[in-house]
């Protein structure tokens, strides 16, 4: 049930980014344990296919709850990881979403402070509420996303 509210919500935000369309409210945050879950469930997909990223969890307001990386991946992807749940959590879409808006020669989305215009960063939908973000990085950006989607029960 709650993988099929989070592909509701997912569809709901494939909307241009500078849209102003309605977002989802916050929700309680996630905490370290749940952030811990995803993360677990984002590395296995990783590992499943041979991939060393690095995941990161943060609560509805961007605050991180949870951290990790696999051995081996690339050291930027540290701080890109962190950013695209920054960026899911706070702006309430993913990071697909500012990728395909500039990709298109949309608005200057890309000056928005805390924009990480890659797909990866997904945000934690609970109920219908936003309740933090999840960011992988660390190989392409579709990859990324894949992972994250593992992470969240999204296939």
């Amino acid at each position: 049930m709650k993988a099929i509210l989070v592909a509701a919500a997912l569809a709901a935000f494939a909307t241009a980014a500078s849209a102003q369309d309605k977002r989802p409210d916050y929700g309680t945050a996630v905490n370290a344990a749940g952030g811990k879950k995803i993360a677990a469930d984002v590395v296995g997909e990783c590992q499943k296919n041979g991939w060393n990223v690095a995941v990161a969890v943060v609560d509805n307001h961007g605050f991180l709850v949870y951290f990790e990386r696999m051995d081996n991946t690339q050291t930027a992807s540290v701080d890109i990881a962190v950013g695209k749940a920054r960026a899911a959590a706070t702006y309430r879409r993913p990071t697909r979403v500012f990728a395909d808006v500039i990709n298109k020669g949309g608005p200057a989305t890309a000056t928005l402070p805390g924009v990480f215009a890659s797909p990866g960063g997904l945000p934690i939908m609970v109920d219908g509420k936003v309740t933090g973000g999840v960011g992988v990085s660390g190989v392409t950006g579709d990859q990324d996303e894949q992972c994250a989607k593992a992470g969240l029960g999204i296939k």
